[in-house]
Order: C-alpha cells, then sequence, then structure tokens
C-alpha cells in the first residue's frame, strides 16, 4: 500500500547489493500509491535479463500488509517463502465501511497453501516499538536480512540505510532494522 516504505525499501536494498558486488535489478509499480493505492517492487538478485518478477517465479516474497501479501501470491510457488507483516492496513472502502476486512488467520492460511515457508511479523508494532510507526519498511527488511535467504550482509545494510535515510530518522530507522532481524527466521539457504 502507499505511504509504507516500499520504494525506499526497494532502493536501500538494491544499493546494498550493488555495495556488495551483487548484481542486481529493481523494477516498480506504484499507480496510485499516493492515494493509498497498490505499489509492488521487485529485486532480482543474480545474472537477471529482466527485472520482472512472472507468475510463480518469487523465491521470496516480502509483504508489509497480509491481503496485499494474498494478492501477490500468484508470484509465488511451493518452494517461494513468503515473509509478512500481520497487522491490516484495511483498504479505503472498509475504513469509510463499504467493506469487511476478512480475518487475518484465514488470509494467513490462504497463503500457507500455496508456499513453502510462512514468516510472520507484527510489524506495525516493532516499528511503533522503535520509535517511529513509519520505519515498517525497516523492520520488513530487517526480517528479509535475519531470514538470511539473501547474499546480503546486514552490516552492508545498515550501512546503506545510515547514509540514505534523513539523520533525523536513523536512529528509529536502524531500531526497526534489528528489531527486524530479531523477529526472523533463519534458513540456511532457499528451501529446495
Amino acid at each position: 500500500m502507499g505511504g509504507q516504505g516500499n520504494l525506499l525499501a526497494t532502493r536501500l536494498l538494491g544499493e546494498a547489493c550493488l555495495a556488495g558486488g551483487i548484481p542486481v535489478v529493481a523494477s516498480e509499480i506504484h499507480g496510485m500509491a499516493q492515494r493509498g493505492g497498490i505499489v509492488e517492487s521487485a529485486v532480482v538478485m543474480g545474472d537477471a535479463v529482466s527485472p520482472i518478477v512472472s507468475k510463480g517465479e518469487a523465491d521470496i516474497l516480502v509483504g508489509f500488509e497480509p491481503l496485499e501479501t494474498l494478492r501477490a501470491i500468484n508470484k509465488c510457488n511451493t518452494h517461494t517463502v513468503v515473509i509478512t507483516n500481520i497487522q491490516p492496513l484495511p483498504p479505503f472502502t472498509v475504513a469509510i465501511g463499504q467493506g469487511a476486512y476478512p480475518d487475518v488467520e484465514r488470509i494467513l492460511d490462504l497463503i500457507r497453501a500455496h508456499i513453502c515457508s510462512l514468516i510472520t511479523v507484527e510489524g506495525d508494532k516493532l516499528a511503533a516499538r522503535a520509535g517511529n510507526p513509519l520505519s515498517l519498511n525497516m523492520v520488513m527488511l530487517g526480517a528479509l536480512i535475519g531470514s538470511r535467504l539473501i547474499p546480503v550482509d546486514g552490516g552492508m545494510l545498515k550501512e546503506t540505510i545510515s547514509k540514505t535515510t534523513k539523520q533525523a530518522f536513523l536512529e528509529s530507522n536502524l531500531k526497526a532494522f534489528d528489531s527486524g532481524i530479531a523477529c526472523s527466521t533463519p534458513f540456511s539457504r532457499l528451501p529446495a
């Protein structure tokens, strides 16, 4: 959803890859993001010919909102690991009383039915505890790094965060990043 920091997270991850000598390409879709619409981005590491992740091609899906994670499940396959924030950000129609948000546990069950492994994160709570409710993106980046599923070093990403984010938010961003690492499930490699 627009406003959750997806595009900044993508940029930081891409810059950390480049700093670490990892070939990377990124893409983004952010049509009506300023109005709370969807924001989707992809980071492809390694020898990629396209920055687009097609249906069933994602190794990892990081979702900042449970229903939006489910919406992107078509990118996944039975070997995909999904890392998702489990705290809803209801769409506009729900906020004005013209719809109902589905049960989060039901959403998570639907996600689990399509993938290999699910890592759930109370991202909004962790961001608030870090001192900045808007640092959800840093929590989710931390959870990704904590999973050990990508070849990006946590120190390199912290350095990128330190160089790139505004000084006023640096302390809370780094704290949020660390809390995401702490809550993630480490893997030794992507599931086969």
